[in-house]
């Protein structure tokens, strides 16, 4: 793989970020870059991971906030109902709100 990719700190803000493990801990840095980066964050996590990683590790977690879910499903091309996180929202549905 490349050199380690650069991300914002703060999307890491509970964990020491100098000791994250970028290739043990891929799903984590994945994940959590999706759920919390911004463009330019995600652009370097595929660019280090590739597309392929990347796809694979989306569409398995457990979860996404509902925007992230469709960016997510816009940059990879996959649709919301491959997506496992997706499929656990619809089956544990919240209240409507008011």
């Amino acid at each position: 793989m490349e050199t380690k990719p650069i991300f914002n700190k703060r999307i890491f803000w509970d964990v020491v970020f100098e000791n994250i493990d970028y290739d043990k801990k891929a799903n984590f840095v994945i994940e959590r870059v999706f759920e919390r980066g911004d463009v330019e964050d995600i652009r370097n996590c595929r660019r280090y991971y590739g597309d392929e990683r990347v796809t694979q590790v989306l569409l398995n977690t457990k979860f996404l906030p509902e925007t992230r879910m469709y960016l997510a499903s816009a940059i990879i091309s996959k649709p919301l109902k491959d997506f496992r996180c997706y499929a656990l929202r619809q089956s544990n549905p919240t209240l409507f709100p008011y």
